[in-house]
């Protein structure tokens, strides 16, 4: 997703006390990020943060990391997390991490020790050219990556509008290995419960169409 330069964002970021454009160093200790032992949910290529938000909100005692490439995305996604607390009447969350970073380089941010319990890809960029389709969140290279700090009970959340993505997809999950437990081509009649609507969603649904979704565990 292109955003344009937020000349701000750096500014806010910078003295926003949960954001960090240097998360090596919490390689194999994020839990002394958030000062806490609570369970550990990741989204990459998290945008705009407004299911992050949500997700912090109604679940207290889990930690949430949120990662992105762009700056100016994370300082927008800021706001949003600031405006959805303060609308339920909270302080700044203390459950949230927002992280600059490259997930081309994530295992340079997380080792087994971090114990991730969840992961989320939202609507991720579907680079439907053939050449740059390793690019891909789900390609089975960082699948891969991602199963060396997921816990062995841990669960990757997938969302797309992009039936070419979600198809490629569902091959990808099972030749990294992954078991996928739950899946539908039409997530909106599916009737799961607790689905959180992110803004690229809705503008999806609202074109009528329909929302892929998978849940794989390792």
């Amino acid at each position: 997703m292109r955003i344009r330069k937020k000349k701000w964002a750096e500014p806010e970021l910078a003295a926003c006390r949960y954001y960090t454009n240097e998360p090596e160093p919490y390689r194999g200790r994020w839990k002394d990020f958030f000062g806490s032992d609570n369970p550990i949910e990741l989204e990459i290529g998290c945008g705009k943060c407004t299911f992050i938000a949500e997700k912090a909100l109604q679940n207290p005692d889990v930690n949430y990391i949120a990662m992105d490439i762009k700056s100016d995305m994370l300082g927008v996604g800021r706001r949003n997390i600031e405006r959805i607390f303060a609308q339920a009447g909270k302080d700044s969350p203390d459950n949230v991490a927002l992280v600059r970073h490259n997930v081309e380089e994530i295992d340079k941010v997380f080792s087994p020790g971090d114990g991730v319990a969840a992961m989320y890809i939202n609507f991720c960029n579907p680079w439907p050219r053939l050449k740059h389709q390793k690019r891909r969140l789900t390609y089975p290279k960082k699948l891969k990556m991602y199963r060396d700090f997921l816990t062995k009970d841990a669960v990757i959340y997938f969302k797309t509008d992009d039936d070419e993505l979600f198809e490629d997809s569902v091959g990808y999950f099972e030749k990294a290995g992954y078991h996928i437990r739950y899946i539908t081509r039409d997530l909106h009649s599916s009737g799961i419960e607790g689905n959180i609507v992110t803004e690229h969603e809705q503008m999806f649904s609202d074109e009528g169409i329909p929302i892929k979704y998978l849940e794989a565990t390792v």
